[in-house]
């Protein structure tokens, strides 16, 4: 078997940290094996992380991880002189602290530079540097060269996420961008299922079925990604011990759905309805929970929610 070979087995195996995205790991490893940049963008919870965490353990490379955000300067990305040691040695290169971007060019490391469309303008121009010219001049310290093997790896959430910004196409002439979706319907229950591993396998297929409808919901902006669904089935599995009840039981079920999905789902404007009467909808439509209250099939509000009237 060729090294690329073995990697995507043990990437795809069933012991990997990855699930599914084959085609995703076969792109990311052959771009990286082309000694080129890359980003990942989709939505929210479709694994671009943990896709990145696994490919540079499985290459056996460093992995210098860098949030993004309004408040990543430049020099805390690229580092700084500890002013005290200037003080007394002056501006020498021992008295500089490397910064994740610096430290991953010295050893030929991965920099993953997670949610890159949330982090400044100049900062971004200083990832611009290095990846057109495979170095970076640093005031009164010098030229740092970067190292075989160094390579920028970021994620991003789509534009019109909250808080993003859009990319400038100087960053993306310089990276290979790869589109993350959400996964397939099989593969979301393979992953809430490797977090609660005793649920019942035809109630958690359910319980994502909820979850990729809230995606498309004509009332929802934004929907929940797989995440809502581990939710769902771990709080599901805490409240029916405390009711001592099952929890595929439907007011276990639904009180753990309202919980888990109400905050990360988006009502649409001028949708008079709240998060919480969607995500029952859903729900009842998809366990379509039995009810004799007479009001025309609605599944009653989940324990102690309140309703708009």
């Amino acid at each position: 078997m060729t090294e690329a070979g073995r990697l995507i087995a043990e990437l795809t195996s069933q012991h990997s940290v990855v699930v599914g995205r084959r085609r995703e790991l076969e792109l990311t490893l052959a771009a990286l094996a082309a000694h080129r940049h890359v980003v990942l963008e989709g939505p929210p919870g479709t694994g671009k992380s943990t896709l990145l965490r696994a490919i540079a353990g499985a290459l056996g490379v460093g992995f210098e991880f860098v949030e993004g955000n309004a408040e990543l300067t430049p020099a805390r990305l690229v580092g700084a002189f500890d002013p005290a040691r200037v003080l007394n040695e002056g501006y020498a290169a021992d008295a500089f602290l490397d910064g994740p971007l610096i430290t991953a060019m010295r050893n030929g490391s991965l920099l993953y530079v997670e949610e890159i469309n949330r982090i400044p303008e100049e900062t971004l121009n200083v990832l611009i540097t290095v990846m057109s010219e495979g170095d970076l001049h640093v005031p009164r310290l010098g030229r740092i060269a970067a190292e075989k093997g160094f390579r920028l790896v970021a994620a991003m959430n789509p534009f019109d996420a909250v808080g993003t910004a859009r990319i400038s196409g100087a960053v993306y002439d310089r990276m290979c961008r790869i589109a993350v979706g959400y996964q397939s319907h099989d593969d979301e229950i393979d992953i809430v299922l490797r977090h609660v591993p005793a649920a019942d396998r035809k109630w958690v297929g359910k319980v994502v079925e909820v979850v990729r409808r809230t995606r498309d919901h004509g009332d929802l902006r934004t929907g929940s990604s797989v995440r809502g669904a581990i939710d769902i089935a771990l709080v599901a599995e805490q409240l029916a011990a405390l009711r001592s009840r099952p929890s595929t039981d439907p007011s276990v079920g639904l009180d753990a759905a309202v919980t888990a999905l109400s905050g990360r789902v988006r009502v649409r404007e001028g949708v008079s309805r709240s998060a919480e009467d969607i995500v029952t909808d859903i729900w009842t439509d998809v366990f379509r929970v039995a009810t004799d209250h007479g009001d025309g099939g609605k599944a009653p509000a989940p324990s102690g929610a309140t309703k708009n009237h």
